[in-house]
């Protein structure tokens, strides 16, 4: 098996003509390369995780297509059952995943995360797993209590991934600011961007997260945007493993987006070791206000 380099690159295309943008690093990895991607979906399923019969879903179809340009394998699963088995295999896993993934009925038909798959699951992550989380894997595992509640007592999955989601209003262009120019993937972002997307209104924010892009508030429709801004993007410490999540990825053009591509695989490349960086807790920096929700929900 051979070795390679893990690398972030910059402008990568579309499916089917992109390059991956991250190789598998002489100096850190013997041999293939692994991510376990996971999108079993309870109480709604986003269309660029659903799949028709037996083909791969949107986002399954660019992870897999761009991995094989690169020796780095992308194994696709909504089977719950797949956290009962040997996590060892993994460099990372990913989450695009909603709901209570215990719970025995799903959009997917796909059966369930046993409790015990998700406490090997958290143990595999604060063992020293990578973990990313894309969109809805902040809508995965609630915490108790009302929607419009900041908790302290958290579900340990949600703990885990830094933030919880409250819901969103409808598609819009809106602002990205950059907060971490230098975390691998950003390079191409500059201080700000506009996306047409579906934003995320969270909270349960994670004291000790990096903040890489929040989310600008100010002109936007919808009752849940009317607070201060908030984060939208960020990186934290999981016990000995490292976490990354982005609310980015409920729509097909953002899946092929070439700037969404490198923050993504920024990620990938900072979860598995490859890419250093030096994480500062700094929610209270750039987003002092962040725990303030909207009135009226």
């Amino acid at each position: 098996m051979r070795r390679r380099d893990f690398l972030v690159s910059t402008g990568a295309a579309a499916l089917g003509t992109a390059m991956f943008p991250f190789r598998v690093s002489s100096a850190s990895f013997q041999g293939r390369a692994k991510v376990l991607y996971f999108t079993r979906s309870v109480g709604f399923e986003h269309s660029v995780v659903s799949r028709k019969g037996n083909e791969l879903s949107h986002s399954e179809k660019i992870l897999v297509e761009l991995g094989k340009q690169y020796d780095v394998e992308v194994v696709c699963t909504k089977d719950g059952t797949v956290f009962d088995g040997d996590l060892d295999q993994y460099d990372a896993i990913a989450f695009y995943t909603c709901g209570d993934l215990c719970h025995p009925e799903s959009k997917d038909g796909a059966p369930p995360m046993t409790p015990k798959g998700k406490q090997s699951l958290l143990d595999a992550i604060a063992g020293g797993k990578g973990f990313v989380g894309f969109h809805s894997a902040t809508d995965t595992f609630h915490s108790k209590g009302g929607q419009n509640v900041v908790q302290t007592e958290l579900d340990p999955y949600i703990a885990m991934i830094g933030g919880e989601f409250i819901k969103h209003g409808p598609q819009q262009v809106a602002t990205m600011r950059v907060t971490s120019p230098s975390f691998p993937g950003l390079s191409q972002a500059g201080r700000s961007f506009k996306l047409n997307e579906e934003w995320y209104a969270m909270k349960n924010f994670a004291k000790d997260m990096h903040v890489i892009l929040v989310q600008e508030t100010e002109g936007m429709e919808g009752n849940c945007y009317q607070r201060p801004p908030f984060p939208a993007t960020w990186a934290r410490q999981h016990g000995k493993g490292r976490v990354f999540y982005t609310s980015l990825g409920h729509r097909e053009d953002v899946w092929t987006n070439p700037m969404c591509q490198d923050i993504f695989v920024g990620g990938f490349s900072w979860v598995m070791g490859e890419e250093e960086f030096r994480l500062v807790p700094n929610l209270d920096e750039v987003a002092p206000k962040a725990h303030e929700l909207s009135a009226e929900l």
